[in-house]
């Protein structure tokens, strides 16, 4: 989308998978739980900003991704949150929580022990198959 920027901490943090019709979809480079976010790429802080149909298309691409997750990760526990304390842009995580991850039971938020990142092939296999299961689209030079 013209003219949309992704917030420089989200952009530090993660990998850049693709798009959907509303979001942009991100990896958390830390590889300790698989951790996904939603960015919508629209001028808005929270959700009840949105305007209907595209609350309802955000809450489809949710569901959408969060059954990826649940199948593709099996997780005890999927946890779905909007918090944006410091970052102010709208976006949506959608993490796969397993009894046997670093932080369990309690949040990832700033928790992870040790910071594990994914190599390059792990990122193209993961949007490849999002691509194939969402279509998503994958952005040239990602």
């Amino acid at each position: 989308m013209k003219g949309f920027e992704l917030h420089p901490r989200l952009a530090a943090d993660t990998h850049r998978l693709g798009r959907l019709d509303l979001s942009v979809v991100l990896l958390h480079r830390d590889a300790g739980v698989p951790w996904y976010l939603l960015v919508p790429m629209v001028d808005v802080a929270e959700m009840i900003d949105l305007l209907p149909a595209q609350r309802e298309r955000l809450n489809t691409e949710i569901q959408r991704l969060c059954e990826f997750v649940r199948e593709e990760h099996h997780p005890d526990r999927l946890n779905i949150a909007t918090i944006g304390n410091q970052v102010p842009q709208l976006h949506v995580h959608v993490v796969a929580r397993h009894q046997h991850d670093p932080c369990w039971p309690g949040v990832v938020w700033g928790r992870l022990a040790t910071e594990r990142r994914y190599d390059d092939s792990d990122v193209d296999a993961r949007s490849t198959t999002l691509a194939k299961r969402l279509g998503m689209r994958v952005e040239p030079g990602r």
